[in-house]
């Protein structure tokens, strides 16, 4: 389950929970845009940029750096969620490959899990991703120009019928969450490769 968990983490990188419309105006190389313009500002702390990155570059800029952070915390999503699959010892049944067996990789740690998958096996997870990305910055405008930032490849999920206000909620619940999740899968990754830097988990075998 280790190694289905982390195969869906890394597919997950082109996936979305929900839509997240950009209702910008078409970009130019001029700073005209703000964290107030793109959506994601919640409580307590609204509009968080202690770097000002927002400042860093063109109105292109701040969007790509939008659908960066979206499709980070997308990845991360599906990352902590494999990984407490795991901790829970759930896994498929069967064979990864002719002498691994599913069962086998649920004994390890998701990291060690991704080191025993296969070769071939990594390069079709790789090629998926590709062919993922590919797909998502390939349709119709792009959203550095004014076009909708990255939503979900496969399934496709028709949200026509929810209602802006909706739609709104449940962008700002997405950024929200996927910015736990990433602070969730790092924590996880420095337990693992700095033991004992994580208190809470630092007992924990799968991570």
């Amino acid at each position: 389950m280790k190694t289905a968990a982390l195969c869906l983490s890394l597919v997950g990188a082109a996936a979305a929970f929900a839509p997240v419309a950009n209702k910008t105006k078409p970009v130019s190389t001029q700073i005209s845009l703000g964290l107030d313009d793109i959506g994601g500002s919640s409580a307590p702390i609204p509009n968080f940029d202690p770097l000002n990155f927002a400042t860093a570059g063109s109105d292109e800029t701040l969007l790509w750096f939008r659908a960066s952070e979206l499709k980070h915390g997308r990845v991360a999503m599906v990352a902590t969620t494999g990984y407490l699959v795991n901790a829970a010892g759930i896994h498929f049944p069967g064979m990864l490959s002719s002498d691994i067996s599913f069962e086998s990789l649920s004994t390890m740690n998701p990291i060690d899990a991704w080191a025993a998958v296969p070769v071939a096996g990594k390069a079709q997870i790789l090629f998926t991703i590709f062919v993922a990305e590919i797909v998502t910055e390939a349709k119709g405008v792009h959203y550095t120009k004014g076009g909708p930032l990255p939503t979900m490849v496969f399934p496709a999920i028709d949200f026509s019928n929810v209602s802006e206000e909706t739609l709104a909620r449940k962008r700002t619940s997405e950024l929200n969450n996927g910015r736990l999740a990433m602070i969730s899968i790092l924590s996880f990754f420095a337990a693992h490769y700095i033991p004992g830097s994580v208190p809470a988990i630092a007992n924990i075998p799968s991570f």
